[in-house]
């Protein structure tokens, strides 16, 4: 269950995405499968080259795609989560979830 993100956000991350861009949308999350992640950040980009790339930065493998919706993205959690944040320059938005 995704919570804490209006249509707006979405819209435009989707948008950055389809674009070729990688683009990132923070939101409040809570699944029983990772107790203790209060939120998630999706890494997402349609152009999955570069999306693997970029994930090899962080050690995350390309199995970890997520492909549903057309918006290929990598889920992201606590520490990678909150260093791709501030890699990107989005202090703001990991301010904004508590993640600093």
């Amino acid at each position: 269950m995704a919570f804490g993100i209006d249509r707006k956000e979405l819209k435009a991350w989707k948008q950055r995405v389809a674009a070729g861009e990688i683009a990132f949308l923070t939101h409040y999350w809570l699944d029983d499968r990772f107790p203790g992640c209060k939120t998630v950040t999706k890494a997402g980009c349609s152009d999955v080259d570069k999306l693997k790339a970029w994930g090899r930065n962080y050690g995350l493998k390309p199995e970890w795609i997520d492909y549903k919706e057309d918006f290929p993205h990598f889920d992201l959690f606590g520490k990678v989560e909150l260093q791709a944040l501030l890699d990107a320059d989005l202090e703001e938005q990991a301010q904004r979830f508590r993640l600093v």
